[in-house]
Parts: C-alpha cells; sequence; structure tokens
C-alpha cells in the first residue's frame, strides 16, 4: 500500500484525534452526569482528561482507519439522575456537542490558515491547512456518528428520551445483535457514503457558522 504525504498527515490527525478529542468527548459525558446528579464517573476515574481512562481499542482502530469510532463508554448510575431520561439524554448528548465545539474552532483555525496562505504561499502552510481540514472534518464526523441512535452510540440514549418503555425493552434484549449488526456495516464500509454526506454536510454547516470569521479576514488582508 502506497502512502503519500497528505495520508501521512491524515492518519496523524487521527492519531490526535484518538488522544487527544475522544478523552474530550467521554470527559464532556462525566461532566454532565456529575452536574446532573450522578458521581459515578468520579468514582471511576472518568472525570479526567487523561487518554488512558477513555480511549476503546476497537473504537480507536475504527478510527483510525474509517475516520469514525467511539471511546469507551462513561459508566453512569441513572438513578441518581434527578429526571431518569432527560438525565441520560442529556449525558449522551454532552460528547456529540463538545465535538461540534472542537469542530468549530478547529474551523476558525483552517479558515485564517487557509487565508494566511493565499496571501503567502508556502508548503508549511498549505499542510497546516489542511490539517485543520482533516481536525474539524473527523470531529464533526465523530459527532454525526455517535449520533446514529444504535447501541451503544449515544443517539440511542437521545432517542431513549422520546421512546415508550416497551420500544427500550426491546433494544435493551437485542442489544447485542444490533450492535454486532452496526459493527459489521461499519467494517465492510456499507456506511461510508451516508456517513460522508452527512459529514460533508455538517463540514457545509460549520463553515456557514463561522462566516464572521471571513468577515473579519476580508477586513483585515
Amino acid at each position: 500500500m502506497h502512502f503519500d504525504q497528505a495520508d501521512i498527515l491524515r492518519y496523524g490527525v487521527k492519531l490526535i484525534v484518538i488522544f487527544l478529542v475522544i478523552p474530550v468527548h467521554e470527559f464532556a459525558h462525566a461532566w454532565a452526569a456529575t452536574k446532573l446528579g450522578d458521581d459515578t464517573p468520579t468514582y471511576q476515574g472518568r472525570l479526567t482528561l487523561n487518554p488512558l481512562a477513555h480511549i476503546d481499542p476497537v473504537g480507536a482502530i475504527c478510527i483510525f482507519f474509517t475516520g469514525f469510532g467511539w471511546g469507551r463508554p462513561v459508566q453512569v448510575n441513572p438513578v441518581r439522575f434527578k429526571k431518569y431520561r432527560s438525565g441520560m439524554a442529556l449525558t449522551a448528548a454532552a460528547g456529540p456537542i463538545m465535538n461540534l465545539i472542537v469542530g468549530l474552532i478547529g474551523m476558525v483555525f483552517y479558515k485564517i490558515s487557509e487565508a494566511i496562505y493565499l496571501t503567502n504561499p508556502n508548503e508549511g502552510l498549505y499542510w497546516l491547512t489542511l490539517i485543520f481540514s482533516y481536525f474539524t472534518l473527523i470531529n464533526v464526523g465523530l459527532a454525526a456518528f455517535n449520533l446514529i441512535p444504535i447501541p451503544p452510540l449515544d443517539g440511542s440514549k437521545i432517542l431513549g428520551y422520546f421512546t415508550p418503555a416497551k420500544f427500550d425493552r426491546f433494544i435493551a434484549e437485542n442489544q447485542l445483535y444490533i450492535s454486532l449488526g452496526f459493527l459489521l456495516l461499519l467494517v465492510t464500509g456499507a456506511l461510508d457514503t451516508p456517513l460522508s454526506w452527512v459529514q460533508n454536510g455538517m463540514f457545509w454547516l460549520m463553515d456557514k457558522l463561522t462566516f464572521w470569521v471571513d468577515l473579519i479576514i476580508k477586513a483585515v488582508v
């Protein structure tokens, strides 16, 4: 297999995501659960940014080779929440929201780097711009991926806020089969195209939400 410089950078950014962004994603879950009244993440050592506390080997491998994956799920005790369903949904949503926030930050740096590169082209700025582009894409991709309503992804817990107890029992009883089927779709690449559509759509949205950066750049350059 041949790797060019762009491929090396892409995989390098994925390593950054695995060791920096995934911990932030999982920390957001732990922080939200703690704020909502459950201190289980604190007792289990998850209220930390230490990557070793949050990396899931299978999820990390999936991120490295497909760009989509997950960290080690933060365990919570839902009976400690004042409101079970909303507590679970808000805790689950905290991770993807954090990815979107980090993605927005990445988009800002991407636009600034691109603007500087266009006024003063050089190889270093070109690769830096590409890194910020990959970084933003992977973050919005992780947000979109984790919002899929299939166990054990965050989207399934957010969906649980709206679904009846009978549906929840069905999902719980068949979670293993659903998760294995989903993993099979992921590793065979069957989900690559639809996930890429969503990823590119969210990247486009990030671009529109940071329109103010474009205005500042035009005023300065």
